[in-house]
């Protein structure tokens, strides 16, 4: 099933998301390459393609597992959970209807 998984960034993380980034990537390269990926990207914090400074409000991953609590122990495993990055983080079923 899939699920959306929804990380909140907190105040000022910028830089910890920087330094984390490979990593998070890293767990997404391989949910993609086992065909377990539908989508994933940041949210900027400002209307703008590019935030800059301003940064990110948080990320949006929506992946297929298991089972709701095999999504969250994952989430939980993020290098951006790790790193401070994510001061909370939602997990919920997601049913894809389009495209």
């Amino acid at each position: 099933m899939w699920y959306v998984i929804e990380g909140h960034d907190g105040e000022q993380v910028l830089a910890a998301r920087m330094q984390a980034r490979a990593a998070h990537l890293e767990r997404l390269q391989a949910l993609l390459d086992e065909g377990r990926l539908l989508l994933a990207g940041p949210c900027p914090a400002i209307d703008a393609e590019d935030p800059g400074e301003a940064g990110f409000s948080g990320s949006v991953v929506i992946a297929s597992f298991d089972d709701l609590a095999a999504a969250r122990a994952w989430a939980d495993a993020d290098p951006y959970v790790a790193a401070g990055v994510y001061h909370r983080v939602d997990v919920r079923p997601f049913r894809k209807v389009l495209p």
